[in-house]
């Protein structure tokens, strides 16, 4: 009877431990990239950075802060004085999710960023992070759209995305590989399956587009949340802390008559 009463009283003493325990503290996630990332201005609707929806997977710990930019690349980022506001206002154990290649890699843009100078820029991203006790993840950039003729998924990235993944490696950042991710599931639907994942639209069909889009680089609405899905599964993968952080959501498995 005293053994009981005893065991009785230390779960009622842990249960008020754990009333108290404190809670994880607030943390911001940063996000920092190019148009596949950004938020976009209603003008452009439906076209939808994967950073949208992604802010709306966790819990009240977490801030996003999606600091994307249409057409820019590592070198234009900090060019612009867009990066050093974030390093300045980086706490520890926050995050910055830095995804780059799109615009760096192309040597016709203004953007155009040399493969040397791609690579000096992610790890001074890294290092500017980490000074401030906050985590970096390098991302690669995410796939085009782009098929050859026997309708094999073709990579657009290839050396800068190796970049990245070298990086990742040699500075011991946790890597979010988007460009092989992206392109796996874009083989999986195919063809003419994987248009539904970008902003493409027939004439008159969306009135931000009276002549209709052909665009197999910046996702709509769909495109944005799967690659939005790719990246939780990969921070679930990697193990971060952010990862206690996702909100579990569980669907109804009835549904009230009176909804009906």
């Amino acid at each position: 009877m005293i053994n009981r009463l005893f065991a009785s009283a230390i779960g009622l003493s842990l249960l008020l431990l754990s009333a108290f325990a404190p809670a994880p503290g607030k943390i911001t996630v940063y996000l920092i990239g190019d148009s596949t990332m950004s938020i976009k201005e209603v003008k452009n609707y439906p076209e939808t950075g994967w950073g949208m929806p992604f802010v709306n997977f966790f819990d009240e710990t977490v801030t996003v802060d999606n600091r994307a930019q249409n057409g820019r690349s590592t070198k234009s980022f900090l060019a612009e004085n867009r990066w050093q506001p974030v390093a300045k206002a980086l706490k520890p154990g926050d995050y910055v999710f830095i995804q780059f290649g799109h615009n760096d890699e192309v040597p016709t843009k203004k953007t155009y960023t040399t493969e040397a100078e791609f690579k000096a820029n992610l790890v001074r991203y890294v290092t500017e992070t980490r000074a401030q006790k906050a985590l970096p993840v390098l991302i690669t950039p995410v796939a085009r759209r782009k098929f050859d003729a026997a309708g094999k998924v073709e990579g657009t990235h290839n050396i800068y995305s190796e970049i990245v993944r070298v990086t990742a490696a040699e500075q011991k950042v946790p890597l979010i590989d988007l460009d092989r991710e992206s392109q796996a599931l874009l083989q999986q639907m195919g063809v003419e399956n994987s248009r539904l994942l970008f902003n493409q639209l027939a004439p008159g069909e969306h009135p931000n587009y009276p002549d209709g889009k052909e665009d197999n680089t910046h996702f709509n609405e769909l495109g944005a949340r799967k690659m939005a899905q790719i990246v939780l599964a990969d921070i679930r993968t990697l193990k971060l802390e952010l990862a206690n952080r996702i909100v579990q959501r569980s669907a109804a498995k009835t549904v009230d008559p009176q909804a009906r």
